[in-house]
């Protein structure tokens, strides 16, 4: 069969769902390509969400990824609003709701994740917010031009960024979180600590070490959240940031692999192989780490779906990116490669000033660099991805010290960034 005789169905109109609809026609696929959404919107950019555009400072149409004719004009059949309810693997056929049934030959799932609820008394109250989508985004704004007084529940990065945006908007802000520090288990004591400072700096009040047992309300609208050591906080909003899952319901009612997310390979297929799956939802194996790993990051939806695409049109190219994040708050502004597993590094080395907000944090084990993460120190995440690939031992002193070049070091010799 022809490539211009095939159907390609994309479940999930996000950022994986949108970029690979768009790798496919770059790469010169013919055939029908049909991008199933469930939101009302095109497919949109979501960092923004908890930064520029909650802010304010980014206008809607630049939070979208392509201008709203790219899909005619690109012969992408994108259909917003609409909801996949069955996949029929044995049929190869998607049913959406209404009855409807779409063939395939190939399926990308892209359908991403969900914020996990605040399972407490009260948590349905109004007045409690959760980030995910744009809708959410707008209403945050409002409320937070609203109400002077923040909760935010959860001490990870959304829950930072959104601190940091609702201290922008002029709101007073309390941080809940169960760990001792902020971003504990993703950055270690180290690194957490300069966080902590950092919102402290920003008159950030962090309640650490504890969580929420109860929403109070008036009946409708959420005033305050007990605490498990009793502490009340009064507030006018309540922002709940404490992670998300998966949304696996499809594949998981097909009989797909689901562990943590879909599992797939490095070529993003999974246990069928006409069935592949990119983004929040994919449990990847990474070669160069050896492990599957389910990253939340704009950056694997980012690059995993062009690379679903080529694999689909059978062009096999596998999935080997050294993990990348970034982050903005206040004028903090900080890039993350690599991967480091909680509690699974040595030491962690400095290079530059952490008192002036300047410098690089390397995590390491046996002398190798797991990762790094540069703050506002710009031109240097190809030098630090080239050390994280590299696997070589480096010396921690020269590591730490500026006037030694990256590029200089054991790993990096081949990159041209200092």
């Amino acid at each position: 069969m022809s490539t211009a005789e095939q159907t390609f169905v994309i479940v999930g109109a996000g950022l994986a769902g949108a970029k690979a609809a768009e790798a496919l026609r770059t790469d010169g696929f013919e055939g029908r390509v049909v991008l199933l959404g469930d939101e009302l919107d095109r497919p949109y950019d979501r960092p923004p969400l908890s930064k520029s555009y909650l802010q304010g400072t980014t206008e809607r149409d630049k939070i979208y990824l392509h201008p709203p004719n790219w899909y005619t004009d690109h012969d992408v059949d994108l259909r917003v609003g609409t909801r996949v309810t069955a996949l029929d693997r044995a049929a190869h056929e998607v049913r959406i709701e209404g009855g409807e049934r779409i063939g395939y030959d190939k399926l990308l799932l892209a359908t991403g994740s969900s914020p996990r609820r605040l399972d407490v008394p009260g948590a349905d109250l109004d007045g409690v917010h959760y980030l995910r989508r744009v809708g959410d985004c707008e209403s945050l704004q409002a409320a937070f031009a609203a109400g002077p007084r923040v909760v935010i529940v959860g001490a990870g990065w959304i829950g930072l960024e959104t601190a940091a945006a609702a201290r922008a908007a002029g709101c007073q802000v309390t941080v809940v979180g169960r760990s001792k520090l902020p971003l504990l288990s993703v950055l270690g004591a180290e690194v957490a600590a300069i966080y902590a400072a950092l919102h402290r700096a920003h008159d950030v009040e962090l309640r650490l070490n504890t969580g929420v047992v109860e929403i109070l309300g008036d009946g409708r609208n959420a005033t305050g959240v007990r605490l498990t050591d009793g502490h009340v906080l009064d507030t006018d909003i309540i922002v709940v940031g404490i992670g998300i899952t998966p949304n696996t319901e499809l594949a998981h009612a097909a009989g797909l692999t689901v562990e943590d997310g879909v599992v797939v390979n490095q070529y993003l297929a999974t246990s069928d192989p006409d069935v592949f799956a990119a983004g929040d939802l994919a449990n990847t194996f990474y070669p160069h780490l050896g492990a599957h790993l389910r990253l939340e990051h704009w950056s694997a939806a980012l690059n995993q779906g062009p690379v679903a695409a080529a694999n689909m049109m059978g062009k096999p190219i596998p999935y080997d990116r050294v993990p990348y994040f970034f982050s903005d708050q206040y004028d903090s502004g900080m890039e993350y490669c690599g991967y480091v597993a909680h509690g699974g590094y040595d030491c962690v080395v400095f290079r530059g000033d952490v008192t002036t907000g300047e410098f690089i944090a390397f995590w390491l084990q046996d002398q190798r660099v797991l990762a790094g993460m540069n703050v506002n120190t710009w031109g240097v995440t190809d030098a630090i991805e080239a050390l994280v690939r590299s696997r070589q031992r480096v010396d921690p002193v020269k590591l730490a010290d500026p006037e030694v070049l990256l590029r200089y070091l054991p790993g990096a010799a081949a990159v041209s960034a200092q």
